[in-house]
């Protein structure tokens, strides 16, 4: 494969099979969206080849590298290997600088009667690729974005545009202290190669400007790339509104049905598992904002809640959690979200309910 940026290009718009060779450390530091981890060595092989090519050198390594993956183990990895590439013809393969590694995996394929291709340039080159990539995006792409109150649905607005960007979506998180979900959250690097990757794609579909959420610098605890940000601060904002009604029952939908969801996936066969982690979710959410809170206020919401998690445990009935989520919303996150459209009044651009922030933005992407 030539190493050039319209081939990277396509292993990503056409989100092609993925063979990472490197060792499984490297891989769980940062990886492409798809790609499986098949290692030429496992770590505690690689670090053992590293520590010997320092002190004795490439060729004394290599040789190393030769007697600790030899035998049956090198058999094994060669058969799983052939298993990959058979599984996906149209695949590459890679290791971290698309150098030695990455050549012994597809020699031994090869002699093992496998023609396999590989990436030149490996991660390295791919990763670089998918940086310019997002910081061209911001420079050509002008950013509008939507801000609005706690559970007036500003995710819901992201995913009806064709040319948005979900920081949310691929930080796996909501953007709140409540916003964690049942499973982690992507690496740093993880999330900014998937951002750049929905960047990619949005640019070839030929999208003149970008629609993101108004969020922080902090997603959970993914951090925005700060060029991307750095924009963002200046950018055009169109606010979202909707009926206090209507947002307690979103965040009802959102922090509670769902995350009971989430939950009971993680615990298929143990419902009270997944009723204790639910609660500990919720009550640990409401902890981590005690200090802004006050500790009074804190106590008072802390009951709301207690109250409201025995209820649904005796008879399924998620209503009682309303209460504190309103008063959630009235004595903390609606004050401060209004000190914080206090500071970017000059930025907001229109204002309405969904149906209306959508057609907006769309007319303003065809516009252009």
């Amino acid at each position: 494969m030539r190493d050039n940026s319209a081939d990277y290009r396509r292993l990503f718009l056409q989100a092609l099979p993925l063979m990472d060779v490197r060792a499984p450390i490297e891989f769980a530091k940062g990886a492409f969206p798809g790609a499986l981890n098949y290692p030429l060595m496992n770590d505690g092989e690689r670090q053992k080849v590293g520590t010997c090519y320092k002190e004795q050198g490439q060729q004394a390594a290599i040789e190393l590298g030769h007697r600790l993956v030899c035998g049956k183990l090198k058999a094994a990895r060669i058969e799983a290997w052939k298993a990959f590439a058979e599984a996906n013809p149209d695949g590459y393969l890679y290791c971290f600088r698309g150098g030695l590694r990455s050549q012994i995996v597809q020699q031994w394929l090869q002699d093992a009667g496998v023609q396999y291709p590989r990436v030149i340039g490996g991660y390295k080159a791919m990763r670089r690729f998918l940086i310019d990539t997002l910081d061209q995006a911001v420079a050509d792409c002008p950013l509008t974005l939507v801000a609005g109150l706690t559970g007036t649905g500003k995710t819901e607005v992201i995913s009806a545009l064709d040319n948005s960007l979900d920081l949310e979506g691929h930080a796996h998180h909501r953007g709140s202290s409540f916003g964690r979900h049942a499973t982690p959250q992507p690496g740093q690097i993880d999330f900014e190669n998937r951002l750049a990757i929905e960047a990619l794609r949005r640019m070839e579909a030929g999208c003149r400007q970008l629609v993101l959420e108004d969020e922080g610098r902090i997603v959970g605890s993914c951090s925005v790339p700060i060029e991307l940000f750095r924009v963002m601060q200046q950018a055009p904002l169109v606010w979202l509104e909707d009926s206090f009604e209507n947002r307690v029952a979103r965040i009802l939908g959102d922090y509670v049905v769902d995350m009971q969801a989430e939950f009971a996936v993680l615990y298929p066969q143990n419902p009270e598992a997944s009723f204790a982690a639910l609660s500990e979710h919720l009550l640990g959410s409401l902890l981590r904002i005690r200090k802004r809170l006050g500790g009074e206020r804190h106590q008072q919401l802390e009951q709301l809640m207690r109250e409201a998690l025995i209820e649904q445990q005796r008879s399924g009935e998620v209503d009682g959690h309303r209460y504190w989520i309103a008063a959630l919303l009235e004595q903390y996150y609606d004050p401060m979200y209004a000190y914080q459209r206090s500071g970017k009044e000059q930025r907001v651009v229109f204002s309405g309910d969904q149906a209306a922030v959508v057609e907006f933005l769309r007319e303003r992407a065809a516009a252009d």
